[in-house]
Order: structure tokens, then C-alpha cells, then sequence
């Protein structure tokens, strides 16, 4: 009987996966080259790259991403009678089927923390 060592697992921050597909891209038939050099399978660095292309994959700073965005005309009501304010508000539809609405006024910074959040990243 033979045992055989795999050694332990590397566990990989986004940002090194990030890196990696970046090298993988650099030049002609990079991808398998890149894997071998870095001691993991091709079908590894090919979905880290599907990954990376969907936005999974981030070096830590939100990366923008675009999605479908519909403008619709709102009925604008009075503050004087204690309605809210629907104009300028967005509406805000994340891939993970969640939605968010924010006014106006809202803080991008504070925004782009929650839609971190709640998009579950």
C-alpha cells in the first residue's frame, strides 16, 4: 500500500484570485500555463475567471456592475398633506433577486456598503 501526501489546501483571498485570472489573460493560451504555475487545475482558474466576469470575485473595493435600470414617472405628491416624496427616488434590482429603493439624498458611500451587504458580498 501506498500513501500519498497532497499537502494541505491553499485557501485564496479574492484578490490573489483576482491577480491570477488577471495573469491569465496576459497572452496567447495563458490559461492552463498560468494554472500549472500557480498548482491549480485549469477547471479552477476557468471558473474563477467565470467568477471574476460576474462580478463574484472582488479585489475589495466594489467594482460597478451593471444591470437593467427602468425610469418610471411617479405621481408627485404633496408634502403638505404628509405623503412621501416619490420623486427621485430608484428603485434598485440586485442579481440575487433582492431590491432596494433609496431617495434622492441618500449618501453614495452608505449605499454602496449596503448594496455589499445585501447582495451578499
Amino acid at each position: 500500500m501506498e500513501v500519498v501526501d497532497t499537502g494541505r489546501r491553499h485557501r485564496w483571498s479574492d484578490a490573489e484570485k483576482l491577480r491570477i485570472v488577471e495573469e491569465s489573460y496576459r497572452g496567447h493560451r495563458q490559461a492552463s500555463a498560468t494554472a500549472r504555475r500557480h498548482g491549480i487545475s485549469g477547471a479552477l482558474l476557468h471558473r474563477w475567471r467565470r467568477d471574476a466576469r460576474e462580478g463574484v470575485l472582488t479585489d475589495g473595493e466594489q467594482t460597478p456592475s451593471f444591470i437593467q435600470a427602468t425610469v418610471v414617472e411617479t405621481p408627485q405628491q404633496d408634502r403638505r398633506e404628509g405623503g412621501a416624496h416619490p420623486m427621485g427616488q430608484m428603485k434598485i434590482a440586485l442579481t440575487n433577486g433582492r431590491r432596494v429603493t433609496v431617495g434622492p439624498d441618500v449618501d453614495a458611500e452608505a449605499l454602496r456598503r449596503v448594496l455589499a451587504v445585501v447582495d451578499g458580498r
